[in-house]
């Protein structure tokens, strides 16, 4: 009897219409972090582990699976000598891709690569929203195996934020007497909600937000175009790629100038315009406008408090917000009422969508929220 094979989870890591970052050979704007690395590894220090930080979307994984290339290819210690004996440092970590470890990495048959990411629930046949104690224990096997081609290996963990604690208990002992000829690539998005234990067994490696012109080099390598949006891009993705992607897939920047338009009639409001932008965010089908809508009025909220509290307004990510943010927050005292608002909203909006609340309600009442605070102020 022939049994039905489960279908293909979606990967966690991968943003939708861009390739996965082990398929991304360039990475853009974090020239730092890369010799960081190769400055250890080419002095020999090369720590057993290392935490890859900074906001979602940023580049960590690619530049984990850029690391992850280089390790596997690079020459182990003593195989490989150049003028006088001495061993040829690595300038780059850019490897072939026609080399045949990149081909099994893109393939997901390298050996010598184990990512620990969350995986199916037998029960459910869905992805878990954990990565659980099993999916770090199965790594003694993996370390019981014989290496092939060499002895160094690899394990990726992606997102070490989302181990339960079990998971993280469990690979804290791996951390405490690491395997030799390995190396730990942990990526988390927030590395203060790891346990310290794990933080301080790791060599920190943060990632910074992109430039704009970083940020529009990297949206052309995943074949996106961002047109005249690209001021509202960098602003509003704060530098990171795979916000950016999700704002032009959403069209975000649209969003954002109808949510700085709304601000704009403050504090007497627009019903009309107010309707309108619940029905476009909450109509069937646009639940991840939805969710972009919330994002985007708490980075809108956020953008006025601290305009206020430093007396300076950010680069304009859509035309007119200067002078909105110049007249609800010309002061601390208004900063200080917009960031209370920016909290209430936030608290809110995660509890009605907890509890299934009707969306355009839960809209409606964000922007009485508004309202109240603008009359406040």
């Amino acid at each position: 009897m022939q049994v039905d094979e489960a279908p293909p989870l979606p990967e966690p890591d991968r943003l939708d219409g861009a390739p996965h970052p082990r398929e991304t050979e360039r990475l853009f704007g974090h020239s730092a972090a890369e010799g960081a690395f190769l400055q250890a590894f080419n002095a020999g220090r090369l720590h057993h582990a290392w935490l890859i930080s900074g906001p979602q979307g940023i580049g960590k994984a690619t530049l984990a699976w850029r690391i992850t290339r280089f390790l596997l290819t690079a020459p182990e210690e003593g195989q490989e000598e150049g003028l006088f004996g001495a061993p040829q440092a690595a300038e780059s970590l850019d490897v072939a891709s026609d080399h045949p470890v990149a081909r099994r990495l893109r393939a997901r048959s390298e050996p010598r690569l184990f990512h620990v990411t969350r995986s199916r629930n037998d029960k459910t046949g869905r992805l878990r929203d954990q990565i659980v104690a099993e999916d770090v224990r199965d790594l003694s096997g993996f370390f019981g195996l014989k290496a092939t081609d060499g002895g160094r290996r690899v394990v990726l963990v992606d997102a070490a934020d989302d181990m339960n604690t079990h998971a993280a208990n469990a690979l804290l002992k791996m951390l405490e007497e690491p395997p030799e000829q390995t190396t730990l690539l942990l990526l988390s998005h927030q590395p203060g909600r790891l346990l310290p234990t794990i933080r301080s067994r790791c060599r920190a490696l943060p990632l910074m937000p992109l430039s704009k012109d970083d940020l529009a080099a990297a949206l052309r390598q995943a074949s996106f175009e961002t047109g005249d949006a690209e001021a509202a891009l960098s602003e509003l993705s704060q530098g990171s790629v795979g916000a950016a992607i999700r704002l032009l897939g959403l069209e975000g920047a649209g969003l954002y100038a109808d949510v700085v338009a709304l601000m704009n009639t403050l504090p007497r409001l627009d019903r009309a315009l107010a309707i309108k932008l619940a029905n476009a965010t909450t109509a069937r089908g646009a639940e991840a406008r939805f969710d972009l809508l919330f994002d985007l009025i708490e980075l809108c909220l956020a953008r006025l408090a601290r305009a206020g509290a430093q007396g300076t307004p950010p680069p304009e990510a859509v035309a007119g917000e200067a002078a909105v943010i110049a007249r609800l927050a010309p002061t601390e005292m208004q900063a200080r009422a917009w960031a209370e608002c920016a909290r209430k909203i936030g608290e809110r909006s995660r509890h009605g969508r907890a509890v299934n609340l009707d969306p355009a309600t839960l809209v409606l009442d964000t922007v009485f929220e508004l309202q109240r605070t603008a009359q406040a102020v």
